[in-house]
Protein backbone atom coordinates (compact mmCIF):
# COMPACT_ATOMS: atom_id res chain seq x y z
CA UNK A 1 0.00 0.00 0.00
CA UNK A 2 1.26 3.77 -0.93
CA UNK A 3 1.91 5.57 2.14
CA UNK A 4 0.20 9.22 1.46
CA UNK A 5 3.24 11.66 2.87
CA UNK A 6 2.43 13.68 6.17
CA UNK A 7 1.33 17.26 4.84
CA UNK A 8 3.31 20.12 6.79
CA UNK A 9 1.53 23.52 5.16
CA UNK A 10 0.99 24.37 2.48
CA UNK A 11 3.45 26.80 -0.12
CA UNK A 12 -0.01 27.82 -1.98
CA UNK A 13 -1.17 29.06 1.36
CA UNK A 14 1.78 30.31 2.61
CA UNK A 15 2.56 32.23 -0.48
CA UNK A 16 -0.60 33.70 -0.94
CA UNK A 17 -1.06 34.94 3.20
CA UNK A 18 2.22 36.24 2.60
CA UNK A 19 1.28 38.33 -0.68
CA UNK A 20 -2.54 39.43 1.17
CA UNK A 21 -0.91 40.78 4.37
CA UNK A 22 1.70 42.60 2.18
CA UNK A 23 -1.41 43.56 -0.12
CA UNK A 24 -3.07 45.09 3.48
CA UNK A 25 0.55 46.74 4.52
CA UNK A 26 0.08 48.31 1.27
CA UNK A 27 -3.36 49.54 1.10
CA UNK A 28 -3.23 50.94 4.39
CA UNK A 29 -0.29 52.60 3.95
CA UNK A 30 -1.52 54.17 0.97
CA UNK A 31 -4.54 55.27 2.94
CA UNK A 32 -2.55 56.96 5.99
CA UNK A 33 -0.28 58.61 2.62
CA UNK A 34 -3.04 59.58 0.85
CA UNK A 35 -4.96 60.84 4.05
CA UNK A 36 -1.58 62.84 5.42
CA UNK A 37 -1.02 64.71 1.79
CA UNK A 38 -5.15 65.65 1.94
CA UNK A 39 -4.56 67.01 5.54
CA UNK A 40 -1.53 68.53 4.56
CA UNK A 41 -3.03 70.27 0.87
CA UNK A 42 -5.87 70.99 3.11
CA UNK A 43 -4.15 73.12 5.69
CA UNK A 44 -2.03 75.14 2.83
CA UNK A 45 -4.97 75.88 1.20
CA UNK A 46 -6.54 77.48 4.32
CA UNK A 47 -3.01 78.85 5.84
CA UNK A 48 -2.71 80.52 2.05
CA UNK A 49 -6.24 81.97 1.95
CA UNK A 50 -5.64 83.52 5.76
CA UNK A 51 -2.43 84.73 4.67
CA UNK A 52 -4.06 86.58 1.97
CA UNK A 53 -6.82 88.05 3.84
CA UNK A 54 -4.72 89.59 6.17
CA UNK A 55 -2.27 91.23 4.06
CA UNK A 56 -5.86 92.56 2.51
CA UNK A 57 -6.46 93.59 6.12
CA UNK A 58 -2.85 95.17 6.39
CA UNK A 59 -3.01 96.00 3.22
CA UNK A 60 -6.03 98.70 3.84
CA UNK A 61 -5.01 100.40 6.88
CA UNK A 62 -3.47 104.27 6.08
CA UNK A 63 -2.78 107.37 7.63
CA UNK A 64 -4.71 110.37 7.66
CA UNK A 65 -3.62 113.35 8.98
CA UNK A 66 -1.40 111.58 11.17
CA UNK A 67 -3.96 109.29 12.52
CA UNK A 68 -4.46 105.06 11.44
CA UNK A 69 -7.20 104.89 9.63
CA UNK A 70 -8.60 101.13 9.53
CA UNK A 71 -11.02 99.70 6.71
CA UNK A 72 -11.10 95.96 6.68
CA UNK A 73 -12.39 95.37 3.30
CA UNK A 74 -14.86 93.05 1.94
CA UNK A 75 -12.56 91.06 0.15
CA UNK A 76 -10.71 89.86 3.67
CA UNK A 77 -13.61 87.97 4.79
CA UNK A 78 -15.21 86.36 1.58
CA UNK A 79 -12.56 84.52 0.63
CA UNK A 80 -12.63 82.85 3.77
CA UNK A 81 -16.65 82.52 3.99
CA UNK A 82 -15.77 80.44 0.41
CA UNK A 83 -14.58 77.52 2.43
CA UNK A 84 -17.05 76.95 4.45
CA UNK A 85 -19.68 78.76 7.16
CA UNK A 86 -16.65 78.86 9.32
CA UNK A 87 -16.37 81.30 12.13
CA UNK A 88 -13.74 84.03 11.31
CA UNK A 89 -12.31 86.05 14.18
CA UNK A 90 -9.64 88.90 14.16
CA UNK A 91 -7.54 91.51 16.02
CA UNK A 92 -5.25 94.78 15.22
CA UNK A 93 -2.99 95.87 17.51
CA UNK A 94 -1.03 99.15 16.84
CA UNK A 95 2.26 99.12 18.47
CA UNK A 96 0.65 96.57 20.98
CA UNK A 97 -2.31 98.90 21.60
CA UNK A 98 -5.63 96.88 20.66
CA UNK A 99 -7.44 98.41 17.85
CA UNK A 100 -10.19 96.69 16.96
CA UNK A 101 -11.58 93.28 16.86
CA UNK A 102 -11.25 90.41 19.39
CA UNK A 103 -8.91 91.29 22.25
CA UNK A 104 -8.03 88.20 23.83
CA UNK A 105 -7.59 86.26 20.56
CA UNK A 106 -4.15 84.34 20.46
CA UNK A 107 -1.70 85.51 18.19
CA UNK A 108 0.59 83.38 16.32
CA UNK A 109 4.30 83.21 16.65
CA UNK A 110 6.32 84.18 14.22
CA UNK A 111 10.13 83.38 13.36
CA UNK A 112 10.74 87.18 12.40
CA UNK A 113 8.94 90.63 12.22
CA UNK A 114 8.73 90.07 8.67
CA UNK A 115 7.06 86.99 8.25
CA UNK A 116 4.20 85.26 9.06
CA UNK A 117 2.84 82.93 11.35
CA UNK A 118 0.70 80.32 11.58
CA UNK A 119 -0.46 78.47 14.91
CA UNK A 120 -3.55 76.36 15.96
CA UNK A 121 -4.81 77.42 18.80
CA UNK A 122 -8.02 77.01 21.20
CA UNK A 123 -10.60 80.37 21.31
CA UNK A 124 -13.75 80.34 23.11
CA UNK A 125 -13.66 76.21 22.97
CA UNK A 126 -12.93 75.94 19.32
CA UNK A 127 -10.09 75.27 16.90
CA UNK A 128 -8.74 78.19 15.27
CA UNK A 129 -6.25 78.36 12.97
CA UNK A 130 -4.65 81.80 13.01
CA UNK A 131 -2.51 83.99 11.54
CA UNK A 132 -0.25 87.27 12.35
CA UNK A 133 1.80 89.43 10.10
CA UNK A 134 3.02 92.79 10.69
CA UNK A 135 3.24 96.14 8.93
CA UNK A 136 5.21 99.12 9.37
CA UNK A 137 3.10 102.77 8.68
CA UNK A 138 4.93 106.09 8.87
CA UNK A 139 2.54 108.77 10.62
CA UNK A 140 5.42 111.76 9.48
CA UNK A 141 6.98 111.61 13.36
CA UNK A 142 6.84 108.18 14.13
CA UNK A 143 6.88 104.57 13.06
CA UNK A 144 3.72 102.35 14.04
CA UNK A 145 3.65 98.94 13.70
CA UNK A 146 0.43 97.13 12.63
CA UNK A 147 -0.19 93.87 13.62
CA UNK A 148 -3.13 91.77 12.87
CA UNK A 149 -4.13 88.70 13.67
CA UNK A 150 -6.72 86.38 11.68
CA UNK A 151 -8.61 83.01 12.72
CA UNK A 152 -10.84 80.73 11.20
CA UNK A 153 -12.57 77.61 12.94
CA UNK A 154 -11.23 74.25 10.96
CA UNK A 155 -14.94 72.38 10.81
CA UNK A 156 -14.97 72.81 6.96
CA UNK A 157 -11.51 71.59 6.44
CA UNK A 158 -12.32 68.42 9.02
CA UNK A 159 -15.82 67.96 6.73
CA UNK A 160 -13.42 67.72 3.65
CA UNK A 161 -10.47 65.50 5.73
CA UNK A 162 -13.51 63.28 6.31
CA UNK A 163 -14.76 63.05 2.76
CA UNK A 164 -11.78 62.91 1.25
CA UNK A 165 -11.00 59.92 4.20
CA UNK A 166 -13.31 58.48 2.95
CA UNK A 167 -12.23 58.14 -0.66
CA UNK A 168 -8.75 56.75 0.32
CA UNK A 169 -10.31 54.60 2.29
CA UNK A 170 -12.15 53.28 -0.55
CA UNK A 171 -9.47 53.38 -2.56
CA UNK A 172 -7.44 51.60 -0.53
CA UNK A 173 -9.81 48.93 -0.03
CA UNK A 174 -10.27 48.65 -4.03
CA UNK A 175 -6.35 48.51 -4.33
CA UNK A 176 -6.33 45.41 -1.85
CA UNK A 177 -8.76 43.92 -3.63
CA UNK A 178 -6.73 44.15 -6.91
CA UNK A 179 -3.92 43.23 -4.91
CA UNK A 180 -5.65 40.23 -3.37
CA UNK A 181 -6.75 39.02 -7.06
CA UNK A 182 -3.18 39.43 -8.49
CA UNK A 183 -1.64 37.47 -5.19
CA UNK A 184 -4.04 34.61 -5.83
CA UNK A 185 -3.22 34.43 -9.66
CA UNK A 186 0.72 34.95 -8.48
CA UNK A 187 0.58 32.08 -6.26
CA UNK A 188 -1.17 29.77 -8.73
CA UNK A 189 1.61 30.68 -11.33
CA UNK A 190 4.03 29.49 -8.55
CA UNK A 191 2.63 26.86 -7.73
CA UNK A 192 1.41 25.83 -11.55
CA UNK A 193 5.21 24.19 -12.68
CA UNK A 194 4.98 22.09 -9.42
CA UNK A 195 1.79 20.73 -10.35
CA UNK A 196 2.59 20.09 -13.77
CA UNK A 197 5.46 18.38 -13.24
CA UNK A 198 3.38 16.30 -10.67
CA UNK A 199 0.65 15.86 -13.17
CA UNK A 200 3.64 14.43 -15.97
CA UNK A 201 5.04 11.89 -13.58
CA UNK A 202 1.45 10.57 -12.35
CA UNK A 203 0.70 10.12 -15.97
CA UNK A 204 3.36 7.93 -16.72
CA UNK A 205 2.84 4.09 -16.22
CA UNK A 206 4.73 1.99 -14.28
CA UNK A 207 7.47 0.89 -16.35
CA UNK A 208 7.84 4.63 -17.66
CA UNK A 209 11.00 5.00 -16.15
CA UNK A 210 12.40 7.91 -18.65
CA UNK A 211 14.35 11.10 -16.65
CA UNK A 212 12.20 14.18 -16.39
CA UNK A 213 13.02 16.14 -19.35
CA UNK A 214 10.48 18.94 -19.27
CA UNK A 215 11.55 22.82 -18.75
CA UNK A 216 10.87 23.58 -15.12
CA UNK A 217 11.89 27.03 -13.13
CA UNK A 218 15.62 27.67 -12.10
CA UNK A 219 14.61 26.95 -8.23
CA UNK A 220 13.16 23.60 -9.04
CA UNK A 221 16.18 22.52 -10.77
CA UNK A 222 18.01 20.77 -8.16
CA UNK A 223 14.49 19.07 -7.20
CA UNK A 224 14.31 17.51 -10.84
CA UNK A 225 17.80 16.87 -10.80
CA UNK A 226 17.18 14.12 -7.54
CA UNK A 227 14.21 12.64 -8.80
CA UNK A 228 15.88 11.76 -11.71
CA UNK A 229 18.98 10.31 -9.90
CA UNK A 230 16.20 8.48 -7.94
CA UNK A 231 14.50 7.18 -11.09
CA UNK A 232 17.36 6.05 -12.59
CA UNK A 233 18.47 3.92 -9.55
CA UNK A 234 15.28 2.70 -9.60
CA UNK A 235 15.80 1.80 -13.50
CA UNK A 236 18.50 -0.31 -12.43
CA UNK A 237 17.67 -1.92 -9.23
CA UNK A 238 14.45 -3.19 -10.87
CA UNK A 239 16.64 -4.74 -14.11
CA UNK A 240 18.63 -6.38 -11.63
CA UNK A 241 15.85 -8.10 -9.60
CA UNK A 242 14.28 -9.44 -12.79
CA UNK A 243 17.45 -10.73 -13.83
CA UNK A 244 18.25 -12.32 -10.31
CA UNK A 245 14.49 -13.79 -10.19
CA UNK A 246 14.98 -15.22 -13.50
CA UNK A 247 18.76 -16.72 -12.94
CA UNK A 248 17.44 -17.54 -9.52
CA UNK A 249 14.35 -20.00 -10.76
CA UNK A 250 17.40 -21.45 -13.07
CA UNK A 251 20.07 -21.94 -10.34
CA UNK A 252 17.23 -23.37 -7.71
CA UNK A 253 14.57 -25.14 -9.60
CA UNK A 254 17.76 -27.67 -12.16
CA UNK A 255 19.43 -28.57 -9.18
CA UNK A 256 15.98 -29.68 -7.18
CA UNK A 257 14.49 -31.41 -10.31
CA UNK A 258 17.91 -33.28 -10.83
CA UNK A 259 18.20 -34.30 -7.37
CA UNK A 260 14.49 -35.89 -7.51
CA UNK A 261 15.42 -37.76 -10.83
CA UNK A 262 18.49 -39.48 -8.36
CA UNK A 263 16.04 -40.09 -5.77
CA UNK A 264 13.51 -41.91 -7.92
CA UNK A 265 16.53 -44.15 -9.27
CA UNK A 266 17.68 -44.39 -6.02
CA UNK A 267 14.20 -45.82 -4.98
CA UNK A 268 14.02 -48.29 -7.59
CA UNK A 269 17.44 -49.72 -6.47
CA UNK A 270 16.72 -50.10 -2.68
CA UNK A 271 15.11 -53.35 -1.30
CA UNK A 272 14.61 -52.85 2.08
CA UNK A 273 11.83 -51.74 2.94
CA UNK A 274 13.00 -49.10 5.90
CA UNK A 275 15.45 -47.47 3.28
CA UNK A 276 12.97 -47.18 0.48
CA UNK A 277 10.46 -45.18 2.97
CA UNK A 278 13.77 -42.99 3.81
CA UNK A 279 13.86 -42.63 0.22
CA UNK A 280 10.39 -42.04 -0.06
CA UNK A 281 10.26 -39.42 2.61
CA UNK A 282 12.92 -37.77 0.49
CA UNK A 283 11.86 -37.42 -2.75
CA UNK A 284 8.61 -35.63 -0.81
CA UNK A 285 10.87 -33.25 1.27
CA UNK A 286 12.47 -32.14 -2.23
CA UNK A 287 8.93 -32.19 -3.91
CA UNK A 288 7.95 -29.68 -1.19
CA UNK A 289 11.02 -28.18 -1.70
CA UNK A 290 10.91 -27.56 -4.88
CA UNK A 291 7.61 -26.62 -4.76
CA UNK A 292 8.00 -23.61 -1.99
CA UNK A 293 10.84 -22.75 -4.19
CA UNK A 294 9.00 -22.64 -7.27
CA UNK A 295 5.97 -20.43 -5.53
CA UNK A 296 8.17 -18.35 -3.79
CA UNK A 297 10.06 -17.10 -6.94
CA UNK A 298 6.70 -17.23 -9.13
CA UNK A 299 5.65 -15.05 -6.10
CA UNK A 300 8.76 -12.42 -6.59
CA UNK A 301 7.83 -12.48 -10.11
CA UNK A 302 4.48 -11.71 -10.04
CA UNK A 303 5.08 -9.04 -7.13
CA UNK A 304 7.56 -7.33 -9.13
CA UNK A 305 5.10 -7.43 -12.98
CA UNK A 306 2.35 -6.13 -10.09
CA UNK A 307 4.30 -3.09 -10.38
CA UNK A 308 5.19 -3.09 -13.80
CA UNK A 309 2.05 -4.59 -15.72
CA UNK A 310 2.89 -5.17 -19.37
CA UNK A 311 -0.93 -5.01 -20.41
CA UNK A 312 -2.31 -6.06 -24.04
CA UNK A 313 -5.35 -7.45 -25.43
CA UNK A 314 -6.39 -11.02 -25.46
CA UNK A 315 -8.42 -14.38 -25.30
CA UNK A 316 -8.97 -15.13 -21.99
CA UNK A 317 -11.06 -18.67 -23.29
CA UNK A 318 -7.58 -19.81 -25.79
CA UNK A 319 -5.05 -18.68 -22.58
CA UNK A 320 -7.17 -21.18 -20.14
CA UNK A 321 -7.56 -23.23 -23.02
CA UNK A 322 -3.50 -23.54 -23.46
CA UNK A 323 -3.16 -24.24 -19.85
CA UNK A 324 -5.36 -27.40 -20.18
CA UNK A 325 -3.43 -28.80 -22.88
CA UNK A 326 -0.53 -28.36 -21.16
CA UNK A 327 -1.42 -29.51 -17.84
CA UNK A 328 -3.53 -32.69 -19.14
CA UNK A 329 -0.46 -35.16 -19.05
CA UNK A 330 -0.32 -34.06 -14.80
CA UNK A 331 -3.94 -35.27 -14.16
CA UNK A 332 -3.59 -38.18 -16.61
CA UNK A 333 -1.51 -39.16 -14.14
CA UNK A 334 -4.05 -38.90 -11.23
CA UNK A 335 -6.44 -39.98 -13.91
CA UNK A 336 -8.35 -36.97 -13.57
CA UNK A 337 -10.41 -35.78 -16.13
CA UNK A 338 -10.04 -31.79 -17.24
CA UNK A 339 -13.58 -30.66 -18.83
CA UNK A 340 -13.26 -27.21 -20.38
CA UNK A 341 -16.10 -25.52 -22.02
CA UNK A 342 -15.45 -22.33 -23.72
CA UNK A 343 -18.43 -21.22 -26.06
CA UNK A 344 -17.31 -17.60 -27.17
CA UNK A 345 -14.52 -15.00 -27.45
CA UNK A 346 -13.62 -13.32 -23.89
CA UNK A 347 -10.78 -10.26 -24.93
CA UNK A 348 -9.54 -8.68 -21.66
CA UNK A 349 -7.03 -6.88 -20.97
CA UNK A 350 -4.25 -7.39 -18.86
CA UNK A 351 -0.53 -9.02 -18.44
CA UNK A 352 -0.68 -12.40 -20.20
CA UNK A 353 2.05 -13.66 -18.36
CA UNK A 354 0.29 -12.72 -14.95
CA UNK A 355 -2.81 -13.96 -15.71
CA UNK A 356 -1.62 -17.56 -16.63
CA UNK A 357 0.18 -18.28 -13.56
CA UNK A 358 -2.70 -17.02 -11.65
CA UNK A 359 -4.78 -19.66 -13.65
CA UNK A 360 -1.89 -22.18 -14.06
CA UNK A 361 -2.56 -21.93 -9.85
CA UNK A 362 -5.74 -22.56 -9.89
CA UNK A 363 -6.16 -25.89 -12.23
CA UNK A 364 -2.74 -26.58 -9.98
CA UNK A 365 -4.67 -26.49 -7.11
CA UNK A 366 -7.88 -28.12 -8.56
CA UNK A 367 -5.96 -31.13 -9.66
CA UNK A 368 -3.76 -31.71 -6.46
CA UNK A 369 -6.45 -31.70 -4.26
CA UNK A 370 -8.62 -33.51 -6.32
CA UNK A 371 -9.67 -37.21 -5.83
CA UNK A 372 -8.86 -39.88 -8.29
CA UNK A 373 -10.53 -40.67 -11.00
CA UNK A 374 -12.41 -37.84 -10.29
CA UNK A 375 -13.36 -34.49 -12.73
CA UNK A 376 -12.25 -30.99 -12.69
CA UNK A 377 -14.89 -29.04 -14.62
CA UNK A 378 -13.66 -25.45 -16.77
CA UNK A 379 -16.10 -22.44 -17.96
CA UNK A 380 -15.00 -19.47 -19.33
CA UNK A 381 -17.99 -17.36 -20.20
CA UNK A 382 -18.71 -13.11 -20.49
CA UNK A 383 -21.58 -11.71 -18.55
CA UNK A 384 -22.80 -8.76 -17.65
CA UNK A 385 -19.25 -6.50 -18.94
CA UNK A 386 -17.06 -9.64 -16.81
CA UNK A 387 -14.62 -12.59 -18.35
CA UNK A 388 -15.57 -15.44 -15.96
CA UNK A 389 -13.33 -18.15 -15.51
CA UNK A 390 -15.05 -20.33 -13.19
CA UNK A 391 -13.06 -24.22 -11.69
CA UNK A 392 -14.83 -26.80 -10.07
CA UNK A 393 -13.19 -29.82 -8.69
CA UNK A 394 -14.56 -32.67 -6.53
CA UNK A 395 -11.88 -33.03 -4.29
CA UNK A 396 -11.63 -31.88 -0.40
CA UNK A 397 -13.39 -28.55 -0.72
CA UNK A 398 -12.51 -25.53 1.11
CA UNK A 399 -12.92 -25.13 5.24
CA UNK A 400 -15.57 -22.98 5.60
CA UNK A 401 -14.01 -21.49 8.56
CA UNK A 402 -10.92 -20.55 6.74
CA UNK A 403 -11.76 -18.52 3.46
CA UNK A 404 -11.09 -15.39 4.45
CA UNK A 405 -7.55 -16.40 5.54
CA UNK A 406 -6.63 -18.38 2.19
CA UNK A 407 -5.07 -15.77 0.39
CA UNK A 408 -2.98 -14.50 2.94
CA UNK A 409 0.90 -16.31 2.77
CA UNK A 410 1.53 -19.64 3.80
CA UNK A 411 -1.66 -20.05 4.88
CA UNK A 412 -3.28 -23.56 4.05
CA UNK A 413 -6.30 -25.19 5.01
CA UNK A 414 -6.48 -27.56 7.95
CA UNK A 415 -8.01 -30.10 5.85
CA UNK A 416 -5.02 -30.22 3.17
CA UNK A 417 -2.15 -32.09 5.65
CA UNK A 418 -0.38 -34.21 4.54
CA UNK A 419 -0.56 -32.68 0.51
CA UNK A 420 2.29 -30.94 -0.57
CA UNK A 421 1.78 -27.23 -0.64
CA UNK A 422 3.41 -23.95 0.14
CA UNK A 423 0.31 -21.93 1.05
CA UNK A 424 1.64 -19.29 -1.68
CA UNK A 425 -0.64 -20.46 -4.82
CA UNK A 426 -3.97 -18.68 -3.78
CA UNK A 427 -1.69 -15.58 -2.95
CA UNK A 428 -0.23 -15.12 -6.00
CA UNK A 429 -3.73 -15.76 -7.78
CA UNK A 430 -5.49 -12.91 -5.09
CA UNK A 431 -2.49 -10.42 -6.20
CA UNK A 432 -2.79 -10.65 -9.72
CA UNK A 433 -6.45 -10.01 -9.63
CA UNK A 434 -5.92 -7.30 -7.66
CA UNK A 435 -3.38 -6.04 -10.26
CA UNK A 436 -6.02 -6.59 -12.93
CA UNK A 437 -8.90 -4.94 -11.30
CA UNK A 438 -10.52 -8.30 -10.90
CA UNK A 439 -11.72 -10.86 -8.16
CA UNK A 440 -11.08 -14.12 -6.69
CA UNK A 441 -13.79 -16.04 -5.09
CA UNK A 442 -13.97 -19.13 -3.24
CA UNK A 443 -16.28 -20.94 -1.99
CA UNK A 444 -17.31 -25.04 -2.19
CA UNK A 445 -19.21 -26.81 -5.26
CA UNK A 446 -22.59 -26.55 -4.62
CA UNK A 447 -23.62 -29.33 -6.65
CA UNK A 448 -21.26 -32.40 -4.09
CA UNK A 449 -17.55 -32.11 -2.78
CA UNK A 450 -15.22 -30.15 -3.62
CA UNK A 451 -14.25 -26.47 -4.18
CA UNK A 452 -15.36 -23.75 -6.38
CA UNK A 453 -13.05 -21.20 -7.58
CA UNK A 454 -14.00 -17.93 -9.50
CA UNK A 455 -12.23 -15.66 -11.37
CA UNK A 456 -13.41 -12.23 -12.90
CA UNK A 457 -11.45 -9.87 -14.89
CA UNK A 458 -13.01 -6.55 -16.32
CA UNK A 459 -13.54 -6.53 -20.23
CA UNK A 460 -11.75 -4.95 -22.86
Amino acid sequence: MTQTPTARGSIRRQLLVQLLIGSAVMAFALYVIVQSFARQLAEESQDNILAASVTSILDAATVENGALALDIPYSAFSMLANLHDDAVYYAIHADDVFQTGYKDLPRARAESPDTMGFETVAFQAQELRVVTAQRALATGEALIVLTATLGQTRSGQRVTLLRISRSAAALGLGFFVAAAGLAILSARAAIAPVERLTQSVTRRGPRDLRPVEAPVPAEMVPFVAALNRFIDRLRTSLTRSEDFIAEAAHRVRTPLATLRMQAEVTLQRVEKEENRKSVREMIRAIDESSRAAGQLLDHAMVTFRTDQLQETEFDLGSTVMDLVDRLRPMADLRDIVLAADVQQTVPIQGDPILIQNALRNVLDNAIKYSHPDSAVQITVTAQDGKGLVQVLDSGVGLPDDDLDRLTQRFARGANVEGIVGSGLGLTIVDEVMQAHGGTLTLKNNPDGAGACVSLQFPLA
